[in-house]
């Protein structure tokens, strides 16, 4: 599907999120790629980079799973992914796409049937992994028809642990090049049948054989590229590797969109993505918080001050910068940079806005005083415009939306060549 001046129409059905502006990595200029749509959100094609989470829920529990759906736009989640593993869920999803703030994608593994309901409930892609799907070689064109004639994208989902047994044999294993041999299949498949709305991930565990896998993968063609670590573990030790591998691969203008795959609820996922993207300069930078470590100089707790300012403040999405710092080597200077800070000691903290001290109050004051300034100054950012109150009423910081009219599609549940 090409996305055209002549088919761009104002839609209601989604919000509207983001800015052009941050499309554009300061450290790289972005991989050339082609552009897809998932619903409204444009991937790749140089457009700004979506975050992507996937719900825990049962599927088949249409009220929980829309719950969770809201939580995690309301974190800043652009595109949300639903397992599909029963006929249960796949009875499920008309709801759940009727009702979702986001668009939403299917997770389709084993059985193809489920790809062509997810199809006709109306949902914006469907994520599918050929090695999992029963006689993919026959089934692939009547899915990509499917797609077609619906509107919709596809994502080709390869994972080390589902490795072709030919390729793993041929490499040793679940190394760069059997990923990238296995997805360059795969894509050839679909692309000569003429489909070419889809996007790629190669997944792996570890950071260095994900990172390496990317690069290869981003040098043997222009398709939009699905950056995830796959089973990264627990939420300290997943965030530090989706960190570092995210960081590697933007840094070099590689990747369209990203899903941070932790052991933890899914808006942690969401809330780091956000993070990741903010500090790489390609999401607009909400709240953040500066804070020394503890160290023997400092004269306040500073951990237990930083923690509360952080939980004080977590609502706020204008970009506002506070500085809390425990001595006077290091938190005059810190504090002068911030739009806010404090500088801590003797029983006392002096207040800086801007670089100026505007009061000094007890250490047992800090905290509200802190607290207090912060929102006035949220507000007074909102007031003047400079903190797109648009996004921040609706918890949206995501890529650009680009609605379109999708064409009326009659008879979309008689698809043929659908197998089980």
């Amino acid at each position: 599907m090409t996305v055209t001046e002549s088919n761009v129409t104002e839609s209601n059905s989604f919000r509207r999120t983001g800015e052009a502006s941050y499309a554009e990595s300061p450290l790289h200029p972005r991989r050339t790629s082609r552009r897809i749509m998932v619903g409204p959100v444009p991937v790749g094609g140089g457009a700004p980079i979506s975050v992507q989470s996937m719900t825990n829920t049962l599927t088949a529990d249409v009220n929980a799973t829309l719950r969770q759906i809201g939580e995690l736009a309301q974190a800043g989640c652009d595109i949300v992914r639903v397992a599909v593993p029963s006929q249960d869920d796949a009875d499920a999803l008309p709801a759940i796409v009727a009702k979702s703030p986001i668009p939403v994608i299917a997770d389709i593994h084993f059985q193809s049937k489920y790809v062509f309901q997810a199809i006709d409930a109306g949902c914006a892609a469907v994520r599918v992994n050929p090695g999992n799907i029963r006689k993919f070689d026959e089934v692939g064109p009547s899915i990509c028809k499917a797609a077609t004639d619906a509107g919709i994208s596809l994502r080709i989902g390869v994972n080390a642990g589902s490795l072709d047994k030919t390729l793993y044999a041929k490499y040793g294993g679940p190394t760069p090049e059997a990923l990238v041999a296995s997805a360059l299949k795969e894509a050839h498949m679909f692309e000569d049948v003429g489909f070419h709305d889809f996007k790629i991930s190669v997944k792996h565990h570890d950071v260095i054989t994900m990172v390496q896998t990317y690069r290869l993968l981003a040098s043997k063609g222009d398709w939009p590229l699905h950056l995830g670590v796959t089973e990264a573990g627990p939420a300290w030790q997943g965030t530090i590797k989706s960190c570092l591998a995210f960081g590697a691969l933007l840094a070099e203008g590689i990747g369209d969109t990203i899903r941070v795959s932790l052991s933890a609820p899914p808006v942690e996922e969401v809330k780091v993505g956000c993070k990741l993207l903010e500090y790489m300069g390609l999401r607009r930078r909400k709240f953040d918080i500066i804070s020394c470590p503890s160290c023997g100089r400092a004269q306040v707790d500073v951990i237990q001050l930083a923690n509360a300012v952080t939980e004080g403040l977590k609502g706020v999405t204008a970009p506002i910068r506070v500085a809390v710092m425990g001595c006077i080597v290091n938190g005059p200077g810190e504090a002068r940079e911030a739009d806010l800070g404090v500088a801590s000691g003797n029983g006392k903290g002096q207040i800086f806005i801007k670089g100026k001290v505007v009061e000094t109050v007890p250490e047992d004051r800090i905290v509200e005083t802190l607290l207090t300034r912060a929102q006035d100054i949220a507000a007074q950012m909102e007031a003047d415009g400079t903190a797109t109150p648009d996004a921040a009423a609706s918890g949206a910081t995501g890529p650009v939306v680009i609605p379109i009219q999708f064409p009326n599609h009659v008879g979309r549940a008689g698809h043929a060549g659908r197998a089980a």
